[in-house]
């Protein structure tokens, strides 16, 4: 059976308890390596590949993922769908700790992070991001969310910060005047490289703290994110679990064709190495 269905484990959520006929994969890609082996197996007959953002024992910060080798992993395993865990602050006072976002729109506030796949390779490739994440993959998680007894909000925006530091006041209290809904440091990297992989991609928003905007609630810590890390770990495993057994065989959006009207570039002019390299994601468009 075929793998199509991937799941991003971010902080607290280091593997999928669920998961049977397990075996570990090892893969190269053109852009170095993934963060670890990819978890392979069966979750609610499906066949899932499991990957922890961070690696064994956490020890990659989120400037220094390699997320463009993460997700064309995921492509080469013919993954499909993925569903990405991760840990956030709320920027609204009822987003409460352990409630969970499913959102809908992202607002950058990372530097120097290569985005994309075809950076340097001769290749002009423009991708539409209005709509970020997967509708239909992103209505999924909500629903099993609500189905395994969690607190969850479908809808929002997630700024994605550079980090590793946690915001300052000034900032935490912009971002809520903006009208913010969480903040994280991770997830839209990994929605911009699954859209140009033409992988549907829904985040699953853990919300463990209240950033530091808020009055009656104490400065974001490590201690006090790792205390809701291991109560919101259960429930990422509840829910993707969930979430896995509800997906359709068939696609019902426009994610698998993302990258039909974006290449640009000439095939001609297209360097063969680029054309070899990227042959999973571009192969079918210009030969």
């Amino acid at each position: 059976m075929a793998v199509q269905i991937g799941i991003i484990g971010g902080s607290g959520l280091y593997d999928m308890a669920e998961l049977s006929d397990r075996e570990e994969v090892r893969l190269s890609t053109p852009f170095g390596d993934p963060s670890g082996p990819y978890v392979v197996g069966t979750l609610h007959g499906h066949r899932v590949a499991f990957l922890a953002r961070h690696g064994a024992g956490h020890r990659i910060p989120p400037s220094e993922l390699n997320f463009r080798a993460n997700i064309f992993g995921f492509k080469l395993l013919g993954v499909e769908r993925i569903f990405s865990a991760s840990a956030v602050g709320s920027l609204k006072e009822d987003y409460p700790p352990l409630d969970v976002v499913i959102p809908d729109q992202f607002f950058d506030r990372t530097r120097g992070r290569i985005s994309t796949f075809f950076y340097g390779q001769g290749l002009a490739v423009h991708i539409s991001f209005a709509q970020p994440v997967c509708p239909e993959l992103s209505r999924i998680a909500f629903e099993s969310a609500q189905a395994v007894g969690a607190r969850a909000h479908l809808g929002g925006t997630y700024v994605c910060m550079e980090g590793p530091q946690f915001s300052t006041l000034a900032e935490s209290r912009l971002y809520k005047s903006w009208g913010m809904d969480v903040i994280g440091m991770t997830n839209l990297q990994e929605a911009k490289l699954a859209r140009e992989a033409e992988i549907c991609y829904a985040t699953i928003a853990l919300v463990t703290d209240y950033d530091c905007w808020h009055p009656e609630d104490e400065d974001v810590t490590v201690d006090m994110v790792v205390a809701n890390l291991a109560r919101n770990a259960g429930t990422a495993q509840r829910l993707i679990a969930e979430a896995v057994g509800r997906v359709p065989v068939e696609r019902g959006c426009s994610c698998g064709s993302a990258l039909a009207t974006a290449v640009i570039t000439s095939p001609d002019a297209i360097p063969a190495e680029t054309k070899r390299d990227l042959a999973p994601l571009i192969g079918k468009y210009v030969g």
